[in-house]
């Protein structure tokens, strides 16, 4: 599989998917959402990616938005129509049923930062800034970052961030929540591979599950959300991975997952 936007490479069994616009700061332009669109699918179908790791080349940009030559053309019902398009291409990552690591090498901005808003987590160079600098534009985020920043770092953080334009630094990223691990520039591909190896050393199955409860319970009230979290804790009971599980913890060695 080859795309002109975007690099793709398995590590073992992680998929690294590199944003490879670096002229133009990985802009996101309609090619590179379609190809997004077309990658996410088939890393969720491909039986040999266990996890997804997303970042930008070069060291200066991860995503620094979307592309502004495009979106200055356009009208308002076109534009509504792509800010869905990108919300359904993020989407699509988000309901992966894998893990997925934003890799923050250096600005996420805009597109950007909401592309890693739908990772599962975001790991960053202490070097990087992040920002939804829409209203600098006259337009709002659209390709869900008011709700995904929202549900991840509260209300009040989203206000800020959106409301200002603001970039913040990597390291106030992480005080509010929105990155999960810091990492000193050098050590930024090494550190992210390694957590994405430690979670994929957990159960697949019980992986797949804890992140659907996750994400339906957001949605939700607490008790609806613990009647969900029951639900997948009694699924995840009939699974072989459970009786490996436990097997391995009473024998007091490592367990061999199969995912099923």
């Amino acid at each position: 599989m080859s795309f002109e936007n975007l690099l793709l490479e398995n590590v073992d069994g992680i998929a690294l998917v590199t944003l490879n616009r670096p002229k133009v700061l990985n802009a996101l332009n309609a090619l590179t959402l379609r190809e997004l669109a077309t990658c996410f699918d088939a890393l969720r179908d491909d039986a040999a990616v266990k996890g997804v790791v997303l970042t930008g080349a070069g060291d200066k940009a991860f995503v620094a938005g979307a592309d502004i030559n495009e979106l200055a053309k356009m009208k308002a019902l076109e534009a509504k129509d792509v800010a869905y398009f990108g919300q359904q291409v993020f989407a699509r990552l988000e309901v992966l049923g894998k893990p997925s690591i934003a890799m923050v090498n250096g600005f996420a901005l805009g597109g950007g930062c909401e592309l890693a808003l739908a990772c599962t987590l975001r790991t960053a160079s202490k070097s990087a800034k992040l920002g939804l600098p829409e209203v600098s534009l006259g337009i709002i985020p659209g390709y869900g970052g008011t709700q995904r920043l929202a549900r991840i770092a509260g209300p009040g953080v989203a206000r800020e961030w959106v409301l200002t334009g603001e970039m913040f630094s990597a390291e106030e990223a992480w005080r509010v929540g929105v990155i999960n691990r810091l990492f000193e520039p050098a050590e930024l591909r090494d550190g992210t591979l390694k957590l994405m190896r430690g979670i994929l050393s957990k159960g697949p199955v019980a992986l797949r599950l804890a992140m659907e409860t996750i994400r339906r319970g957001l949605n939700m009230s607490q008790q609806e959300g613990e009647v969900i979290e029951s639900d997948m804790f009694g699924l995840a009971s009939t699974t072989e991975d459970m009786r490996e599980g436990m097997a391995a913890f009473l024998e007091k060695r490592k367990a061999n997952f199969k995912g099923a």
